[in-house]
């Protein structure tokens, strides 16, 4: 009699077991189906330096998840859709991509989107300000070559730096965008999340594209060192963008300064609002349209600038530590090709700095992979005498032979690969294999170095991410020379669209009523 109990009960754990399964297979299928592609950069046209596929460091499937905390594996986004993770390649900013890159990259990309479709949507992570030769808008491209893959009717949710740029071909080819509301960039991660939580919204909600996509282009063109929302007036500005997105009927809003440092049309702010009510959705942007034009003469450098004569004058009379100057013209994270010497330069040939009981300074950084590869051969504590520097960049000083005492070396970098710090005088001079902007208070420490004790430090950057900025003693930024040199009435701008401020400073008031963007899957 207990056998066929037995059997019974197992046979019922059995059934149980198989429904379970059953109706979690239903449920995921029931689920949208959501892919995520992009490619992000930053790319200075007047920069010599060119960018090339490796740069973008490209992730494929599933490894991709690990850009985005909001979609772990037992995260409630990640559960609320199939996601289909195609490729993202996001590079340090640099030079003009070359076509081959951007091709390779493309197709990479569309070649998997083919093979996983169909979608019902998309998140499109890019930055917004890649140049590629012989393109003018390669987002805008990008976005149409996805469009006829995935087809028309698919939701697309994109995520933008506030330095990017919205050509009404993004425009149009996307459905739902935002873009960071903060600068320095401290809620990247919380904007991407916004612009795939409402994604996944309007895929449940069964609302789907927003009824009205208004742009609105604004003839203004400054670089992030002078917009940052540290300060008044970018921060009041950009603390009027939620009280327009949170209205009933509006999805998003957003403003992107743009980036000063490529010379195509599409280079300009813009303001952008989605939504499903029409007047609100167009009141919105025009009041954020016409209260950027309205401060536009109140934007300042986020601190002091002056040459770099002048910052070191400052720095050695300072008793403020770490005193930190901004190598602003080579700045690779805003597009520079990094290894200009021109500052470095100048600081070996200052006699402060000649003993090695002179003011302790930390030059960070110059490439010189030839350098690299001979201090590794000599070793630590060892004597080097070897150039860097110069190898992309030598229109302001060409390479500079360096020659002092190897303090250290680290291999396994992901951008610089190989570090090595070198010792002359006073000055320790960071060479890498490939340039590497210098962040974090790590990026330091892992060197051996000892930024919060050291007098002066100098680092390829504009204005000052967090961790450095709370560290400082002092700072200012220097005006000097390179690809992205903030005195842009030199950088010769040939085509981009004028008049625009402040190029053109007494240009009259410009248009800036709402132009309404078709929907991706309208008729024209």
């Amino acid at each position: 009699m207990l056998k066929p109990l037995i059997h019974c009960y197992i046979l019922l754990l059995v059934l149980l077991a198989s429904c379970k399964q059953d109706k979690k297979q239903h449920e995921s299928e029931n689920l949208p189906k959501i892919a995520i592609a992009g490619l992000g950069i930053e790319s200075s046209t007047f920069s010599p330096a060119l960018t090339h596929e490796d740069a973008f460091h490209a992730k494929i499937g599933d490894s991709i998840f690990s850009k985005y905390p909001f979609l772990q594996v037992d995260s409630l986004n990640r559960k609320r859709a199939q996601w289909v993770p195609t490729l993202v390649g996001k590079s340090l900013p640099g030079g003009t991509v070359t076509k081959e890159a951007y091709e390779s990259l493309v197709s990479k990309t569309l070649k998997l989107l083919k093979e996983n479709g169909p979608f019902d949507g998309l998140f499109f992570d890019i930055h917004g300000a890649m140049s590629v030769v012989g393109m003018d808008d390669p987002e805008g491209d990008l976005i149409e070559r996805i469009r006829e893959v995935v087809g028309t009717n698919v939701l697309i949710s994109t995520s933008m730096d506030l330095h990017g740029n919205v050509s009404k071909k993004l425009a149009k080819h996307t459905d739902l965008i935002t873009c960071y509301r903060m600068a320095p960039h401290e809620d990247a991660i919380q904007s991407k999340k916004r612009a795939v939580t409402n994604l996944l919204d309007r895929l449940e909600n069964g609302m789907g594209k927003p009824k009205y996509k208004a742009w609105i282009p604004v003839p203004i063109l400054l670089p992030g060192e002078k917009t940052s929302t540290r300060i008044e007036p970018g921060k009041s500005l950009y603390a009027k963008v939620p009280n327009v997105a949170n209205k009933e009927g509006v999805i998003d809003a957003a403003i992107w300064i743009g980036y000063a440092w490529a010379d195509e049309p599409r280079n300009h702010a813009v303001v952008m609002v989605t939504g499903d009510d029409r007047e609100k959705v167009k009141d919105g942007a025009e009041t954020l349209a016409q209260s950027f034009w309205d401060v536009r003469n109140q934007f300042e450098f986020v601190a002091p600038t002056t040459s770099l004569e002048e910052s070191l004058k400052l720095a050695l009379a300072s008793n403020k530590h770490p005193f930190i100057i901004s190598d602003m013209g080579d700045n690779p994270t805003a597009g520079g090709a990094g290894d200009v010497t021109w500052t470095l330069e100048q600081l070996l040939e200052r006699p402060e700095f000649k003993s090695d009981n002179g003011p302790s300074l930390i030059y960070a950084s110059i490439p010189g992979p030839k350098f690299v590869e001979k201090a590794i051969e000599i070793g630590v504590g060892g004597k080097i005498k070897a150039t860097a520097g110069a190898t992309v960049d030598s229109r302001f000083a060409g390479p500079l032979e360096l020659e002092g005492t190897i303090e250290a070396i680290k291999s396994g970098d992901r951008n610089a690969e190989t570090e090595v710090v070198v010792k002359i005088g006073s000055i320790m001079v960071i060479v890498t294999k490939k340039r590497k902007p210098y962040h974090h208070l790590s990026d330091f420490t892992n060197l051996g170095l000892h930024p919060k004790k050291t007098d002066i430090i100098v680092v390829k950057i504009g204005y000052l991410v967090p961790e450095l900025y709370d560290m400082r003693g002092d700072w200012v930024m220097a005006l000097t020379p390179g690809g992205v040199d903030q005195d842009i009435n030199r950088l010769g701008y040939k085509r981009i669209k004028r008049p625009m401020f402040p190029l053109d400073s007494t240009m009259a008031q410009p248009d800036l009523k709402a132009q309404f963007i078709p929907a991706s899957n309208a008729t024209e």
